[in-house]
């Protein structure tokens, strides 16, 4: 198998795994209890949390450990829009963008329900967002913008400084998702109030994210559910020590690899595409003029080549569509679409995405099986 699906998830890494192994059976302790064993595990995740600050350049006392960036969102985009409600505040609009991961869009169409006046932004051919267009909807009163740093589907980057600084200047919170970014460019969190971190999108485990949550000038939440307090109050529940562990792992591998990781999976992802596009004349890059992280590539192919297709014609290597299935219905990526992209174009996109284990041999490997099910899918022109 060649697998070419690291935007889904990547593998833990081996250092990841090992540090994780004693947590779960040798050293269990609660690390919310005082005794021995509970202060060990604690000290544990005190040090993995200080090394995840590190690699995104907050506070340590600044990340709220989630089961993931999907729970961080929720807590961020409701977390927040509910506590300036309660202390009176009267804004109700929220604003973010079309083509964010479900869990973002969800969580702000969940908020109409409560009162609030939910915005959803298009974005334009490439997939970023219009800053006029996100000043113009920041005319109506503003609690909260969240918009992605890194977009899941085509890895396309967003002008986060540029959108943060109108967000703030309309006196706005500023979130963003940061799990596709964290660990494979440098990150920064000036002029962001709120960011959320995934493990397992950064060869760590799964189960295990973190949102970044502002202290000065300090950011406040509801928490979503009750419980006994941890987190600073704002995520009740016990902290699993060995995925705590395995994330502070895998951000001090992230940060020691960060620079030979950006060379070395750009150039092969540049190397998979160059062959692809030389070899399949009528393939075309999603996102091609603007900025995406280093491991992004998402192409329509050929007409009349379904993606669907070419999945089924090479098993042998891991990768996804631009395409959803839902009770055995066929759903065009919502992502590709707000890009401007029809049905039936996208379709026919697929999305691959090059990571720290992939090598030259598998990707030319990759390259000759997709150019090979594509010839043979194509049409017959006689």
């Amino acid at each position: 198998m060649i697998y070419l699906d690291y935007f889904s998830t990547t593998p833990c890494a081996p250092e990841v795994v090992e540090a994780m192994l004693p947590w779960f059976a040798e050293d269990f302790g609660n690390p919310h209890s005082v005794h021995g064993p509970g202060q060990k595990a604690a000290q544990a995740v005190d040090a993995a949390r200080q090394t995840i600050a590190d690699l995104i350049g907050a506070e340590a006392r600044e990340l709220v450990f989630t089961s993931g960036a999907t729970e961080a969102n929720n807590l961020a985009i409701k977390g927040a829009a509910r506590h300036l409600k309660r202390t009176g505040d009267e804004r109700r609009r929220v604003i973010t963008v079309s083509t964010e991961h479900k869990c973002v869009l969800e969580s702000v169409r969940d908020l109409e329900i409560e009162g609030f006046d939910p915005l959803i932004l298009g974005v334009d051919g490439q997939g970023r967002v219009d800053p006029e267009a996100l000043r113009e909807a920041l005319a109506v009163p503003t609690l909260l913008v969240s918009i992605m740093t890194a977009n899941n589907e085509t890895g396309i980057l967003q002008d986060i400084p540029l959108l943060s600084r109108i967000a703030h200047e309309a006196g706005a919170l500023f979130h963003t998702d940061m799990a596709q970014m964290a660990g494979k460019l440098p990150v920064s969190l000036d002029g962001i109030d709120l960011a959320s971190f995934s493990a397992h999108k950064m060869y760590g485990p799964k189960g295990i994210g973190a949102l970044y949550v502002q202290r000065r000038p300090r950011v406040r939440l509801q928490p979503l559910f009750s419980g006994g307090g941890q987190e600073r109050a704002f995520r009740s529940g016990t902290l699993p020590t060995p995925l705590v562990v395995g994330f502070g792992k895998a951000a001090e591998l992230a940060k020691r690899r960060l620079d030979t990781d950006i060379l070395q999976i750009s150039a092969l992802r540049d190397d998979l595409w160059r062959q692809i596009e030389t070899a399949l004349p009528g393939c075309e890059l999603n996102g091609r003029e603007v900025s995406r992280l280093p491991g992004a590539l998402n192409f329509c192919l050929p007409e009349g080549v379904r993606a669907t297709d070419i999945l089924e014609r090479v098993p042998e290597v891991a990768m996804s569509t631009g395409s959803a299935c839902s009770a055995a219905e066929i759903t065009p990526s919502y992502v590709l679409t707000a890009m401007g992209l029809s049905a039936e174009k996208a379709s026919r996109c697929l999305r691959l995405s090059v990571g720290r284990s992939t090598s030259k041999p598998g990707i030319d490997r990759a390259a000759a099986l997709l150019i090979e099910a594509v010839r043979t899918c194509q049409p017959s022109r006689d």
